[in-house]
């Protein structure tokens, strides 16, 4: 009687031991995980900072007018409005989609 009385108590703890065990543990990020996403968001920044830099140059800026994140609107030589995203890549616009850009109070 004392056996299985003792069997059945340390399969009880060992049970429990488990549960807690499992559910004490957290997810953890992966570092492989996190210097992927630094080199997403460094590339993507890269990019955003090449293409504006080539479109002051060669584009001209629409003075006054805003795109619909806030960012400058640049024309290009075949009249097309566009603005950069923060992937580097050009967002044509139409026409309904330019806003005016407020004027900042001194």
């Amino acid at each position: 009687m004392k056996k299985r009385f003792l069997t059945g108590v340390l399969a009880v703890a060992l049970l429990a031991t488990f549960a807690f065990a499992a559910t004490a543990q957290e997810k953890k990020e992966s570092v492989g995980k996190k210097i992927d996403k630094t080199a997403t968001k460094v590339g993507n920044k890269t990019a955003e900072v090449a293409v504006k830099g080539t479109s002051k140059v060669t584009d001209k800026t629409w003075k006054g007018k805003t795109a619909p994140d806030g960012s400058n609107v640049y024309i290009n030589n075949k009249n097309q409005k566009y603005y950069i995203n923060k992937k580097g890549a050009k967002v044509y616009l139409k026409a309904s989609q330019i806003k005016t850009r407020p004027v900042k109070a001194d």
